[in-house]
């Protein structure tokens, strides 16, 4: 009786064993991912972790949840991780195990990108700056040296996520991961090489053994058993590289991001709904929103060049954390609609029928009481009524409805029934600013360095600061005749960019700079030179490197030349191959000026102010505001540069570059693309910069400002951000 009683221990154990095995299990079929047994249509949102702070991530995990997701989906930032070689960094706006944590509380899946590119408007896409310079190395492809590294931080977030018992095999939250980035473009361009690196990269991936699916997107030559995944505005028509992997949309593209020169683009949401119920009627099983909170580039983190500090991307949960009516509670109701249809598009694929020219029904007949149907109108200026069932429905232009019992509608994507909330950016208070002149950088300084030639600027700072400095004398004989005639030489400067200020003798002889399309930029003015020795400064400024493009990491930043006078009496002189003095940053940033320590490390003049003051320090202090709305700083009456509060950098700020396009009145209807909705023409590109309240104190909290070009720092103010 006793040994029989252990059998059944043993018994029963194995049964538990099994039961909780498949329990906590996340395989696929042609349907859709099978969680835990039961096949899901999965609603997921992007939030980028280091983009808000971690006081803000319940907040927007619950407005997610709030909002229909099932799915949080971030990338995997490398260079905020790994910031030196075996140097490796999780805390504050890079804690990714907490972040994790927090989604799975909620009661939420997460997709983790690891890429560990990541494209993302990020700088240098994700990339850290020091993997450029390792011996031998090229990125992308079938590349040794960059293959172990790629491997080596992709198992060590594994191996993180992994110890934390975070993937759902061990009962965590993470059901998906996705391997490299967007990278089926680049593969075509360079081929064998490009299809080697495909084959290795997802099977390093499923060496890991994470106990969940793999995801590529954009990869149509996915290898088994990766599921290849679709990117885009619209993905209706996608279909996945075998029949039996499920219909997944990666990035559903709620909007679009700004950029330092360009207008702020939008997406109606009345076409996003409409396209992902398109998809969803063709069999989409899963679509994730890129962004549901776009957030902040902190710090020097956008890419492009020429990427805003603002990511606000248009998504349902605007920069501030503040919920973006009504696209916000126009997508919950859609969401809602799809669940409600569940049932069906998990059991059968649908049969199509034509409605119409351009109308079309989707449904889903079980056969055994569940039925769902999807009524479509394509056309985008005319409004149809159909017949479905017997019964008349009508269709506004562009737009699906929803019926999950196959006779009533509860959604029709072009009817908003949501609320619309318009942002307010109230003044609350400006400032009383002290100045410090960030002096010319000298030639003879102790920290500068000599070389023949010019040199390229990020093998020079590796990106540790967006400036370097470029010297050199220009000697000017006593006969030249521009001196007698006040014809002054042109001197011109050509850089691979991104922007650039000349200085003469320690004076501002003139700014210029590039953009996102092209960075590469030229100087080119009339100069007043004096008889003897002049002193040519030129500080060259990256404006975050480039994310995207074949071979983007190979890309040049800085002075390369030709520099030339053109207007002598020996007739164009080439100064290309002096001898160049070249000082990394700027004396402020050596100083700490941002920091309590550093900024009472020099001596700031007080009252009143030089408008138009070229490289030039402000700093202020201020008291936290009472209440809990969002804050922001108005910059529109400065030029260019950086801010810090309380020693944290809030991002580069650029109001200077006025926004050019055509900002026309934008209807929902018809094909979207990312300049069709624009807004903010002939306004700076970004005119207000998030201050996160939990970077506060009460009290005294130290704000430095670094301008550029020169600007007015009393028209600066601090603003709350709210709806009405």
């Amino acid at each position: 009786m006793l040994k029989m009683s252990k059998i059944m221990v043993v018994f029963l154990g194995l049964i538990l064993w099994v039961c909780s095995s498949v329990m906590a299990s996340v395989t696929y079929d042609h349907k859709a991912l099978v969680i835990d047994g039961k096949r899901r249509i999965l609603i997921s949102g992007s939030i980028h972790y280091p983009r808000s702070t971690p006081q803000m991530w319940p907040d927007l995990i619950q407005k997610a949840k709030d909002g229909g997701l099932d799915v949080i989906e971030t990338y995997v930032f490398w260079n905020g991780h790994e910031p030196s070689p075996g140097q490796y960094y999780f805390e504050d706006r890079y804690d990714l195990v907490r972040f994790v944590k927090l989604v799975q509380q909620a009661g939420l899946y997460v997709h983790l990108r690891i890429g560990p590119y990541v494209c993302a408007e990020w700088n240098f896409g994700g990339f850290p700056v020091w993997l450029k310079y390792v011996p031998g190395i090229a990125f992308r492809t079938d590349n040794g040296p960059f293959k172990a590294a790629m491997q080596k931080f992709t198992a060590k977030i594994v191996s993180m996520m992994k110890g934390e018992k975070l993937y759902h095999s061990q009962g965590g939250p993470i059901i998906l991961s996705q391997i490299e980035n967007e990278y089926g473009p680049v593969e075509w361009e360079i081929g064998a090489p490009g299809k080697s690196y495909t084959k290795w990269a997802a099977q390093m991936a499923l060496g890991l053994d994470t106990g969940v699916p793999w995801v590529m997107c954009k990869q149509e030559d996915a290898p088994d058993p990766v599921i290849d995944t679709c990117n885009g505005f619209y993905c209706e028509n996608f279909e996945p590289n075998k029949a039996y992997k499920p219909k997944m949309w990666t990035e559903a593209w709620t909007g679009w991001f700004t950029e330092f020169g360009g207008p702020v683009p939008y997406r109606p949401v009345e076409d996003l709904a409409y396209a992902v119920a398109r998809f969803i009627q063709n069999r989409g099983s899963l679509i994730n929103y890129y962004m549901y909170h776009g957030g902040t580039n902190f710090g020097r983190t956008a890419g492009g060049p020429f990427i805003a500090t603002s990511y606000d991307y248009d998504a349902p949960i605007d920069e501030y954390g503040l919920i973006r009516q009504p696209k916000w509670g126009h997508l919950r109701d859609l969401h809602k609609a799809i669940k409600l249809c569940e049932p069906a598009l998990v059991s059968v694929d649908p049969t199509v029928s034509s409605l119409g020219s351009k109308q079309e029904a989707h449904v889903f007949d079980t056969r055994s009481g569940q039925c769902a149907a999807f009524l479509a109108n394509y056309d985008p200026s005319t409004s149809v009524r159909v017949i479905f069932g017997n019964h008349p429905y009508d269709l506004p232009p562009w737009s699906v409805s929803i019926l999950p019992d196959c006779k009533t509608v509860v959604f029709n994507t072009a009817k908003v029934n949501a609320p619309s909330y318009w942002p307010k950016m109230t003044p609350i208070s400006s400032f009383s600013w002290h100045s410090y002149n960030e002096e010319t950088a000298s030639a003879y300084a102790d920290d500068t360095t000599t070389m023949a030639g010019l040199v390229e600027q990020i093998s020079v700072t590796r990106d540790g600061t967006d400036y370097l400095w470029y010297m050199t004398d220009i000697r000017i004989d006593s006969n030249e005749g521009f001196l007698k005639s006040g014809q002054w030489p042109l001197l011109t400067i050509f850089s691979a960019g991104h922007a650039l200020h000349v200085f003469i003798n320690g004076q501002l002889s003139g700014t210029v700079y590039g953009g996102l399309d092209n960075p590469k930029l030229t100087f080119s003015k009339y100069v007043n030179l004096r008889p003897g020795v002049n002193k040519l400064s030129m500080l060259s400024v990256a404006v975050g490197l480039p994310n995207v493009g074949l071979h983007f990491d190979t890309w040049n930043a800085g002075v390369l030349g030709p520099v030339t006078l053109k207007g002598l009496n020996e007739g164009t002189r080439d100064m290309s191959k002096y001898k160049w003095s070249y000082k990394v940053g700027l004396r402020g940033e050596a100083l700490n000026l941002y920091s309590d320590k550093g900024s009472n490390s020099v001596e700031w003049t007080k009252g009143s102010l030089v408008q138009k003051q070229p490289l030039t320090w402000y700093k202020t202090t201020f008291n936290t505001p009472a209440g809990k709305e969002p804050l922001a700083l108005d910059m529109s009456s400065m030029s260019k540069g950086q801010m810090w509060v309380n020693g944290q950098s809030i991002g580069r700020y650029f109001p200077g570059y006025i926004a050019s396009g055509k900002c026309n009145k934008c209807s929902y209807t018809g094909t979207f693309t990312d300049d069709k909705c624009l807004w903010n023409c002939g306004g700076p590109s970004q005119k207000w910069y998030h201050v996160p309240r939990d970077w506060l104190s009460p009290k005294g909290n130290l704000l430095v400002i670094f301008e550029e070009i020169g600007g007015n720092p009393e028209g600066i103010s601090l603003v709350k951000r709210t709806t009405f």
